[in-house]
């Protein structure tokens, strides 16, 4: 017996995805870096890029730079003091 193989065509709904996509940097709040990508993310604040022009900025805790997983160290980031709260809470219960 052979297996019937046949196509099937998936059709995107129209408007699922947002048009206003902008350029915007991201920076790393834990260690400054920043790129360059495009975005719907809104913000007030602006800054100058590599190329001279200026774009909205959108501020991460932390990125590609500074995660464990990419960067292959085991160093926490800490950029809101979570960590010390964590610890003086079951410090207390221990």
């Amino acid at each position: 017996m052979a297996k019937s193989m046949h196509k099937t065509l998936i059709i995107m709904k129209d408007k699922l995805h947002p048009e206003n996509y902008r350029f915007v940097i991201f920076r790393d709040m834990s260690n400054n870096t920043q790129f360059l990508s495009r975005s719907t993310a809104y913000s007030k604040e602006t800054a100058k890029h590599e190329d001279g022009k200026e774009y909205p900025v959108i501020k991460l805790e932390i990125s590609n730079t500074s995660h464990p997983f990419y960067t292959g160290k085991n160093v926490l980031v800490d950029t809101a003091g979570r960590i010390d709260k964590f610890k003086k809470r079951y410090e207390k219960k221990a």
